[in-house]
């Protein structure tokens, strides 16, 4: 009888630990990863891979998929800081910022390159460079990529006046969402805006003009405007859903490239959903053949990027990326 007590013991026991070894498919329990992206063309293929199930099917039926967009870089990182975000597209210039300042966070991939355009409202006088002096600019954020790469173009002119008042110029800078700089023109709140695609595109189309093209401003067709990252933790502890998470961003950038007119229309329909503007099909031809889209990352520019955040005082320290991005990338 105790044999047998012993034995029933022992295979439940069995049973027991094989089931709290098998993970949470195996137990009912799911995993959730939470992608964040923003309603810009550059960020075409987070809005590709969501449109094509290309995260669901890649990160499996077991993982349940949150999406979260944002207006801005700034506050992409702290919800990536928080832990409230596990992955996404964001600019270099927040993940060069908060990396520096202690953040945990990985490069995985390049997303695209080019696209940021600095145009003028007609109202404010502007047809070139020179005419900038002491009017006001605005950028999606302080420090962001489009930020850096406008200020530091100014700076390479060697014009203490034309740079922005922060540092002693005479340029006001302001901060805002690109879907409003539109309105922000009409009311001639500001004059100037640096911009990525499609809303350079679309200020062009409402008359703005361009002052410095994609190709001419500071790092236009090197720098990595758009990057995947992930949280550190979320890489360390899910290193096989991070792998997946990246194969299904590599596929979408290959579909962009591979079926250009059908990535437009999925762009079109999902900034639509964000934003409810409805944008030309013509605008957003336009801006997407100014944009590269690549998962290339050049660690050698993006450290460049970084020195020239840090001479225009946006970083306190000259910075340091090593561990930035992942190996392999």
């Amino acid at each position: 009888m105790k044999k047998w007590w012993l034995a029933a013991m022992l295979l439940g026991t069995l049973a027991l630990l094989a089931a709290c070894g098998s993970g949470a498919a195996q137990n009912g329990e799911r995993e959730k990863v939470v992608i964040g992206y923003f309603p810009n063309i550059d960020h075409a293929p987070a809005m590709v891979a969501r449109e094509n199930g290309y995260y669901e099917e890649a990160l499996g039926k077991n993982t349940d998929i949150e999406y979260i967009t944002f207006p801005d870089g700034g506050t992409f990182m702290a919800a990536l800081k928080a832990g409230e975000l596990d992955a996404g597209l964001v600019g270099p210039g927040p993940v060069l910022n908060n990396f520096t300042n202690g953040a945990d966070v990985k490069i995985l991939a390049g997303a695209s390159s080019g696209g940021t355009v600095v145009v003028a409202s007609e109202k404010s006088g502007i047809r070139t460079v020179e005419d900038m002096e002491g009017k006001t600019f605005i950028t999606p954020g302080i420090g962001c990529t489009h930020d850096v790469q406008f200020e530091t173009y100014l700076q390479q002119l060697g014009n203490d006046q034309l740079a922005s008042s922060r540092i002693g110029g005479s340029l006001n800078h302001v901060t805002g969402n690109p879907a409003s700089y539109p309105s922000m023109f009409e009311s001639g709140k500001v004059d100037l805006a640096a911009v990525p695609e499609p809303w350079a595109s679309i200020l062009v189309d409402q008359g703005a003009k361009v002052i410095i093209s994609s190709d001419d401003i500071a790092y236009g067709q090197t720098l990595p405007n758009t990057v995947l990252v992930a949280n550190g933790q979320f890489a360390e502890k899910q290193p096989e859903l991070t792998a997946h998470l990246l194969d299904a961003h590599k596929k979408a950038v290959d579909f962009i490239n591979e079926n250009p007119d059908k990535a437009q229309k999925i762009a079109i329909h999902a900034i639509k959903d964000l934003t409810h503007q409805e944008m030309d099909k013509n605008i957003v031809a336009q801006a997407m053949s100014r944009v590269t889209y690549t998962t290339d990352v050049n660690e050698a520019v993006l450290k460049e990027f970084g020195t020239s955040s840090h001479e225009l005082e946006f970083l306190k320290e000259d910075p340091s990326f090593d561990g930035l991005v992942a190996d392999g990338e």
